[in-house]
C-alpha cells in the first residue's frame, strides 16, 4: 500500500518510528515531513500528503502532530477523507471497520509510542465491513455535498 506520510516539529522525535513501521509492515512511504523541531504549521504539511492521496498517489494518509487534533482537523476538511485521530487500539479498529478511514491521526505527545505503533500497524491491517457502514458512509459523502452547494 502506498501511504502519504506528513508530521509537524512536534511529532519530529517519533515520527521517524511510525516510517520505519510503515516501512518494515511493507507500505511505500511518501514522506512529506516535517524533518526538524522549528515550529511549522502543521496544516502546510498535512495539505501535501492529502493532496497525494486526492491525487490517487496514496491509497492512505498518516498524519502526526502534538495532539493529532490539528492534523485531523485538516484532514476533516477535505471532501472524501475520513481522518480519525487514534490514541487507542479500539478506535484503530473502529476506524477502519465501521468507518473505512482513509486517514489516520496520531498524537506524538504523552503517547507511548509502541501504543503508536500497534495502533498504526490495527489501522493498516483492519478491513473495512462495508454493508449499512458503507450506506452511512455514502450518507455522509451526499450530506456534505449538499452543505457545500
Amino acid at each position: 500500500m502506498k501511504i502519504a506520510f506528513a508530521n509537524d516539529h512536534a511529532a519530529a522525535d517519533v515520527r521517524d518510528r511510525i516510517v520505519e513501521e510503515l516501512k518494515r509492515l511493507g507500505h511505500e512511504v511518501e514522506d512529506f515531513g516535517s524533518h526538524g523541531r522549528q515550529p511549522v504549521d502543521y496544516a502546510d504539511y498535512a495539505v501535501k500528503a492529502l493532496a497525494a492521496y486526492k491525487e490517487g498517489k496514496a491509497d492512505r494518509v498518516v498524519l502526526m502532530c502534538g495532539t493529532g487534533l490539528g492534523m485531523s482537523y485538516v484532514g476533516n476538511r477535505i471532501p472524501g477523507v475520513r481522518c480519525a485521530l487514534c490514541t487507542d487500539e479500539f478506535a484503530a479498529k473502529m476506524s477502519r471497520s465501521h468507518n473505512d478511514a482513509n486517514c489516520l491521526a496520531l498524537r506524538a505527545r504523552e503517547q507511548d509510542p509502541e501504543l503508536n505503533r500497534k495502533i498504526l500497524k490495527l489501522w493498516l491491517e483492519t478491513p473495512f465491513e462495508g454493508g449499512r457502514h458503507q450506506q452511512r458512509i455514502d450518507k455522509i459523502e451526499e450530506d456534505t455535498e449538499a452543505l457545500l452547494k
